[in-house]
């Protein structure tokens, strides 16, 4: 099992995913300042693993706060929190870890160190939760899967698998349940351009643990389905509206349109914690716009001429009528039941 985000005796270690396929490294984070550039720059991406990384950042922050007085050091960890929460704002996860971080520290009885020590016990919980959300999700999302007479060909975007998580994964969480229980045939993987998620990680992990992957461009999906070749697709999520909209790598949007065009189920998964009751609908999700060069150019080849405009959202929103239903640790449930069947309910 791959392991992006891991605490190692004073320090954390996580897969350096800009180096895959080519290389697996791994780097090492012993500052707060030094998480938030590697959640920045995506040296640790999906939505879960950065809730994750958060987590263990703000202990980092906590650990380098140098004050015995409980209100200072409070207000000290305030700032950390602030820093992580400015590096990606799509993805609620991060925003839900670091309050839960925060919460715990203004919980906590007793002195300054022992408030860190329950927060690097508090980030710990998050990491082996969401390891046990991910298998969750997979084996209730196998569950919602249609059943055919032959084994499944399923098709995802992005990656939301164990790259993208504590382990194991969501959307790819069910491809793996699906390939350990022999309901799999294939997984078709979008690309997913600009950043190529598809192509460099999900195809990767799946090469890892020998699940038959066939990549793909990410215009050749609705080709693939009026072909016959798609049963399901299953996508992961950064953040769901309480009525289920949901944003997700740029792409999805268009490519639930095009399996309710070859009436074709679309799957969202996606830990509890994902779910923002708090916003209404999708048009409240902030999109985060990245670097043009993603678009302009490919490794250090400029792809583009120099003359022209860019534009370069990371996400899109797929509104909740183009999902099927969607699969958390709880089970599968359709958009509109979001809030009567799940709110209230503990994450992670």
């Amino acid at each position: 099992m791959l392991y992006p985000v891991m605490w190692q005796g004073d320090r954390v270690s996580l897969i350096d995913q800009n180096r895959l396929p080519a290389m697996y490294a791994r780097v090492e984070i012993r500052r707060s300042e030094d998480m938030a550039v590697a959640i920045k720059t995506m040296i640790v991406r999906g939505a879960p693993a950065i809730g994750v990384a958060a987590a263990y950042g703000m202990y980092l922050g906590a650990r380098e706060i140098q004050t015995n007085k409980r209100e200072d050091f409070l207000a000290q960890l305030a700032k950390v929190g602030d820093l992580l929460k400015a590096t990606r704002p799509t993805a609620v996860n991060l925003f839900w870890a670091i309050d839960r971080m925060l919460k715990t520290a203004r919980q906590t009885v007793g002195s300054v160190e022992a408030i860190k020590t329950v927060m690097l016990e508090t980030a710990q919980n998050i990491q082996e939760e969401d390891l046990q959300t991910c298998q969750a999700i997979g084996d209730r999302g196998l569950e919602a899967l249609p059943n055919t007479p032959n084994k499944l060909r399923l098709l995802t975007h992005c990656n939301a698998g164990a790259l993208a998580t504590a382990g194991y994964g969501t959307a790819l969480g069910i491809v793996r349940s699906a390939w350990r229980d022999r309901r799999l045939e294939r997984l078709y993987a979008d690309e997913t351009r600009p950043r190529l998620q598809g192509a460099k990680l999900t195809s990767w992990e799946c090469a890892q643990d020998g699940i038959p992957v066939t990549l793909i461009t990410d215009s050749m999906a609705a080709h693939c389905m009026q072909r016959g070749l798609i049963d399901a697709v299953v996508v992961g999520a950064d953040r769901i509206a309480a009525n289920g909209d949901t944003a997700n790598k740029i792409g999805t949007y268009s490519l639930a349109i095009v399996a309710r065009a070859h009436s074709i189920p679309f799957f969202v998964a996606a830990p509890l914690s994902t779910v923002d009751f708090g916003l209404p609908d999708g048009t409240g999700i902030p999109i985060e716009e990245r670097d043009p060069s993603e678009i302009y150019q490919i490794g250090e080849t400029r792809i583009a001429p120099t003359d022209i405009e860019f534009y370069n959202p990371s996400f899109d929103v797929t509104p909740a009528a183009l999902i099927t239903a969607i699969v958390t640790e709880y089970g599968s449930v359709a958009p509109a039941d979001l809030k009567t069947q799940l709110q209230g309910k503990p994450s992670g």
